[in-house]
């Protein structure tokens, strides 16, 4: 009979991430969130994204296929949207308001299709890590996860991409993503900073701050392929 390793609980996708990560990964804060997380399924509280989705965003951009970093706050604490990326929904799923606006900049800055999906597995593809500060929510409510180690990991992660790479463009938008511009060091990398998209607050500078167009410009200045930030049709993703 073949005996299966146990799983870690917080278990990193297989990938460079992993070694990348291995020191982070044993920090005292994270044993604290392994211990919160375990305990918030062990009562059966739903917890969003579903938990072999929490770790997509690296899933699906590996390290040093990084080029721009796009950071989140939470994931959506509805049902059936968070998929493990920033801003994304699973194919099927309504669009949600923050991610119909930033839909909106697109259009504006450099013309995109408004696409009928919020599923942003392409962008993901081309090196854009759609990473959030914190990993994991509770079902209806927002911020829950907040202050349980998440940041701690989402701070070694933004810390490890600006000192072993350059020339990496940060989207920041809302205050609790900005806070992590003081981890990036400006002469080696690019950052964007803007109001959250966000209905509540996207009208006080993130319409109009054509950070799409200026991260294309950044990357083929320095020699990189730009973004192509068109999303594909839903049918190509399905």
């Amino acid at each position: 009979m073949t005996i299966k390793k146990k799983r870690k609980f917080l278990e990193l996708p297989e990938g460079d991430w992993v070694t990348i990560l291995e020191e982070c990964i044993k920090k005292s804060e994270l044993l604290d969130l392994e211990s919160f997380l375990k305990a918030q399924y062990e009562n059966c509280v739903t917890i969003y994204p579903p938990r072999n989705r929490v770790f997509a965003a690296l899933e699906h951009t590996q390290f040093y296929d990084v080029r721009v970093v796009i950071l989140g706050q939470d994931p959506y604490h509805g049902p059936h949207q968070a998929n493990g990326l920033c801003f994304s929904v699973m194919p099927g799923v309504a669009v949600p308001p923050s991610l119909a606006n930033i839909y909106r900049e697109l259009r504006d800055d450099v013309g995109c299709l408004l696409p009928s999906h919020g599923c942003l597995h392409s962008w993901a593809k081309q090196g854009v890590l759609l990473i959030n500060s914190v990993l994991t929510v509770e079902k209806s409510a927002p911020g829950s996860h907040r202050g349980k180690g998440w940041e701690v990991f989402t701070d070694a992660i933004i810390t490890l991409l600006n000192d072993k790479h350059k020339d990496l463009v940060f989207f920041l938008w809302g205050s609790y993503a900005r806070k992590k511009a003081v981890l990036i060091d400006r002469q080696r990398h690019m950052v964007l900073e803007a109001a959250h998209p966000s209905p509540l607050s996207a009208y006080r500078g993130f319409y109009g701050c054509k950070h799409f167009s200026r991260c294309n410009t950044y990357l083929k200045n320095i020699g990189k392929t730009p973004i192509d930030w068109q999303l594909p049709s839903l049918r190509s993703i399905e």
